[in-house]
């Protein structure tokens, strides 16, 4: 039987701890990785948070996997990964993905927004011009 949205989003939220703008905070002083998901319009327009790493979801699984030659050399196995995405549930399934691809501390901000309302601090969107 076909797995639905509303199952794989359980799943994630069950596999993948929420976590709170200060203890993110806590844990990228020690060296945490923020992850920026969003897609790179979503950066231009809505800006990003302060010192975050963006890899577009749609990457993931390629910056992830050390075989392949777009590995991206901040993810690493046993750094502790923050996730966040707009409003978290993107973050919640590329969560999952990276527990099941091995990467064992993995965790869910939320959205950009959380960040923000918690005191994170972000940069502001591009300016389009004219």
């Amino acid at each position: 039987m076909p797995l639905t949205v509303a199952e794989m989003m359980e799943a994630a939220n069950a596999a993948v701890p929420r976590i709170s703008v200060a203890d993110a905070q806590a844990k990228i002083a020690e060296g945490a990785l923020l992850l920026d998901i969003r897609d790179a319009p979503e950066l231009q327009m809505q800006g990003r948070a302060a010192g975050s790493h963006h890899i577009p979801r749609g990457m993931l699984e390629f910056r992830a996997d050390p075989a392949t030659q777009f590995h991206d050399a901040e993810l690493k196995f046993d750094r502790p990964i923050i996730l966040h995405c707009a409003s978290g549930g993107r973050a919640a399934l590329a969560g999952k993905l990276l527990k099941d691809m091995g990467y064992a501390e993995v965790y869910n901000l939320g959205g950009l927004s959380d960040w923000k309302d918690g005191g994170g601090p972000a940069s502001e969107p591009v300016d389009p011009g004219m």
